[in-house]
């Protein structure tokens, strides 16, 4: 192992570009920032820590959901890809049993005890929770804990909807796994530890679609079936191949005051279910809810059918972009992405809050991506809805207009370029 100084140099010296290429991409500009990054991380563990540390360098993306609009929670099947956008730690082992993580932009260093497995009173809604958690969740088990010291740090846009607190979780456990359990645990095992830590520990009852998207890496389908023993299809994704890029635009609506209506989904779904003496709608026979359409929206209005039409194809829909993707049918999954769109704004209807009609950020940043994108192109909504965030497939001669347009809109940097990364959480090195 190297030192934090010495792998800066060999950072700087350009001996780790093939590996960070596989990670960020080939262009030369993002090449350099990941270079400056990296060694801006290992100065600033060795001056916390001491420079003569043996170090390593662990990463985790930040992800975005690509298909199956609120079927996760109904046991459907979702898509999601892993993005350009990570958690790095640099980490070295302690012998005090203790986890001491420094994250960049945070005055405070977490410590965290690891004798205590447990949740402990005041750390709910903290990064210490996370960190707790997640050695919890790999003790149970039967993994190895131990002590380390980290410096962490971040471009995952925290409430952009891709995901910053499930990387973190996923990186912490790829410390773990690596540092003390030879990487025994697989990409799943590290994302259902990091769910639990998410539930249990941090208090926020999170599916399972991040944490997978986040460990698994690429681009992947989870059917969830059985939510105990989730399918996982990985499909290895490139963008850039077909001159797209990936677009995600913050349209900077408020979440404030939207829980009963990601409830509602939900609860509506639900409702359909129990109709038809089911717990979810994953057990329901789509022709016997097709059959009695009149009954069913008789009891439960309009608004919770159009929602279980949605869930039905929405499900479908998840793996045929898979297999689209597999196929290499590019045109295929353009056309699927909109037509999920379409499906989330007209049936699932989360678009936008009925009881604040004059805030529609997210219908107003699709209108202009269907005015600038038509025919060349695809978006749609991503995530909870409402509020929040959209996703597009830009072609790389439209890009800058459609940038520009966003942002116009919403604010200089409101729209991200990003791209599919093929790797999850990982121990980086040279050698990737």
């Amino acid at each position: 192992m190297a030192t934090a100084k010495e792998l800066k140099k060999s950072i700087e010296d350009g001996a780790w570009d093939a590996a960070l290429e596989k990670l960020y991409g080939r262009r030369a500009s993002v090449l350099e920032h990941q270079r400056a990054r990296y060694a801006d991380a290992l100065d600033a563990f060795a001056a916390l820590y001491g420079a003569g540390r043996e170090v390593k360098i662990y990463s985790a993306p930040g992800r975005t959901e690509i298909g199956g609009n609120h079927t996760d929670h109904n046991h459907g099947v979702v898509m999601a890809g892993a993005v350009d956008l990570d958690v790095i730690a640099v980490v070295s082992q302690n012998h005090d049993g203790v986890a001491r993580v420094k994250s960049k932009g945070f005055d405070k260093r977490d410590e965290v005890d690891l004798a205590r497995l447990s949740p402990v009173s005041g750390e709910e809604g903290h990064s210490q929770a996370l960190i707790r958690g997640v050695a919890a969740g790999l003790a149970q088990r039967g993994g190895r804990v131990g002590g380390f010291d980290a410096y962490t740090t971040s471009d995952v846009l925290r409430g952009s909807g891709l995901s910053s607190s499930a990387a973190f979780e996923v990186v912490i456990g790829a410390v773990l796994n690596g540092e003390y359990n030879d990487g025994r645990f697989s990409p799943v095992d590290i994302a259902k530890i990091s769910q639990y830590a998410e539930n249990v520990f941090f208090g926020k009852p999170s599916g399972l679609m991040d944490q997978t998207a986040c460990s698994v890496g690429s681009v992947i389908t989870i059917d969830f079936r059985d939510p105990d023993a989730p399918m996982v299809e990985k499909v290895s994704f490139d963008l850039e191949k077909h001159g797209y890029c990936l677009c995600i635009t913050d349209t900077k609506g408020s979440h404030a005051s939207l829980t009963d209506e990601y409830a509602a989904v939900r609860g509506e779904m639900e409702a359909v279910a129990a109709y038809f003496g089911k717990p979810v709608l994953r057990e329901v026979d789509e022709a016997a809810f097709l059959a009695d359409l009149a009954g069913v929206r008789a009891k439960l209005g309009d608004r919770a059918v159009l929602r279980a039409l949605h869930f039905f194809a929405d499900s479908r829909r998840a793996g045929d972009l898979c297999e689209a993707i597999r196929a290499d049918r590019f045109e295929e999954f353009l056309r699927l992405i909109v037509e999920g769109g379409h499906s989330s704004f007209e049936y699932n209807q989360n678009a936008y809050s009925a009881r604040n009609p004059r805030e529609q950020g997210v219908s107003l940043g699709l209108a202009l991506s269907q005015r600038i994108l038509n025919g060349r192109g695809a978006w749609r909504l991503q995530g909870g809805g409402f509020a929040g965030t959209i996703q597009a497939f830009v072609p790389t001669e439209l890009l800058e207009t459609y940038r520009a347009a966003l942002d116009g809109v919403f604010g200089t940097g409101a729209c991200h370029v990003l791209s599919i990364r093929n790797y999850g959480a990982v121990h980086v090195t040279p050698s990737l």
